[in-house]
């Protein structure tokens, strides 16, 4: 034979050979698909909840007007602290503090009549003793005189004079006594008048207290909108009135912020919490839940559902306060501030990256022949049933993605405890999320964990 028909007849056998493999390597990556991997590995999870709000301190009170009048004094400045006790605000008093005066003169006039009437009540009890007396000297001479004339012993002129004198007497006495009643009658009523006085003067002394205002409290003045020489009024029903200032007390420190709904039912009383406030970077502040609101706040009009004359379908949040428990010395309120709250920690527990979770209808997961048609027998005849989803990942046995349902437990910041459903080292599939929505049980993988490739800037 020929070279060159050897030659010819060896690169007809090659191109076969190479026809084979390549038609062996196609057949044998149909249906592949490439995916990114994790492993199912034990370590300690904390689950956190985040949420946003601002710096207030615990105890707060804006002071407000009590009435109204000009302000001539203003004995504070914003950022002052200040001591209990301590003036704050001076309004115009000249009007009130004359109600004062007069007030106090009519108490003391009122207790100078209810001393004279005093004397009075006293004299007409003199008064009746002495009537009392004379009616009964009076009434001994009437009988004796009755004896007397009936004996025939006095004449009759003598006899009448006794019975005029016992009947005069018998007035007197009527008559002390009607004025020793009177006089008691304006004594109390004297008593009476210098208790209205006494109550007019505690009305008027409490308007005049009102145009003084003081600290109720140790603290610092944060917020001081009016000045000098401007009028304030008080509040009048829907009308809010004027506030002078703002008064807190910077000892205790909170962090105020708002939880999302699907949260707040894992945020519990006493639970540590880290909090970051934008005003000073880099640093976290250590506090724990002190309060818990009961009440859902529309995310939108930060109005509570319960002041709300309508039904709102709108995203809701929980008021909770974090305590600082090393409170910066220049915080100030009203800074933004982020908690994250530790609702709960769980050690060496079995977890994997929470993308790797993913959800599939039990039709989905029916059995499938070789043709890759559904097993009528393994669907459920119930077709709600059939739509039901299963929670679960894709593990990789045998170059194939199988799905296994699992039991899931706390979530951290990137991984999930698995309570029921894999075993540590097992390896799951965590992406891509394109892959993961579509995939399907028994589908051929091949494992490509590198870095994805940046996307072309231009693109």
């Amino acid at each position: 034979m020929k070279t060159w028909k050897k030659v010819l007849i060896g690169l007809g056998a090659a191109l076969l050979l190479v026809i084979i493999v390549s038609v062996t390597v196609y057949q044998s990556r149909k249906n592949l698909v490439t995916v990114q991997t994790g492993k199912v590995q034990k370590q300690n999870l904390a689950s956190v909840v985040s949420a946003s709000g601002e710096i207030k301190p615990k105890t707060y009170a804006n002071i407000g007007a009590n009435a109204m009048g000009r302000i001539i004094k203003l004995h504070v400045k914003e950022g002052d602290r200040v001591k209990k006790g301590q003036l704050l605000a001076q309004l115009e008093n000249v009007q009130s503090l004359a109600d004062v005066n007069a007030m106090r003169a009519s108490v003391e006039a009122a207790q100078t009549d209810a001393v004279a009437g005093d004397a009075a009540f006293k004299t007409s009890l003199a008064d009746l003793n002495r009537a009392k007396s004379d009616a009964e000297h009076a009434r001994l001479d009437w009988d004796r005189a009755q004896g007397l004339y009936k004996a025939a012993l006095i004449a009759k002129q003598d006899y009448d004079v006794k019975k005029a004198a016992w009947e005069s007497a018998e007035a007197g006495l009527a008559q002390a006594e009607a004025k020793v009643a009177q006089a008691k009658a304006e004594k109390d009523s004297m008593d009476k008048h210098i208790t209205q006085n006494q109550a007019n003067l505690t009305r008027v002394a409490d308007v005049l207290q009102k145009t003084t205002y003081e600290a109720p409290f140790d603290g610092v003045i944060t917020n001081l909108p009016v000045r000098e020489g401007e009028t304030v009024v008080m509040g009048i029903q829907n009308s809010p009135g004027s506030t002078l200032m703002t008064l807190a007390d910077m000892s205790v420190i909170t962090s105020e912020v708002k939880v999302d709904e699907t949260d707040i039912v894992n945020v519990r009383l006493g639970q540590p919490a880290d909090v970051t406030i934008d005003a000073i970077p880099h640093k976290i502040f250590h506090g724990i839940v002190s309060e818990i609101g009961d009440n859902a706040i529309v995310r939108s009009t930060g109005v509570a559902t319960s002041q709300a004359t309508s039904t709102s379908q709108e995203a809701k949040d929980f008021k909770v306060v974090v305590t600082l428990t090393d409170p910066p010395q220049d915080l100030r309120p009203g800074l933004s501030s982020t908690a994250k709250i530790t609702t709960a920690n769980r050690s060496d527990v079995l977890s994997i990256p929470i993308q790797a979770l993913t959800v599939r209808t039990r039709a989905d997961l029916a059995p499938k022949d070789d043709k890759g048609s559904v097993q009528a027998a393994s669907v459920p005849a119930d077709a709600s049933k059939q739509k039901e989803e299963v929670q679960g990942v894709f593990v990789i046995r045998n170059k194939k993605a199988e799905f296994v349902p699992v039991d899931t437990g706390i979530s951290g910041t990137t991984d999930i405890e698995v309570t029921k459903g894999v075993q540590n080292g097992d390896e799951v599939i965590t992406g891509s999320y394109k892959v993961l929505r579509t995939l399907k049980p028994g589908t051929n993988v091949k494992i490509d964990n590198s870095a994805p490739k940046k996307e072309d800037e231009s693109s």
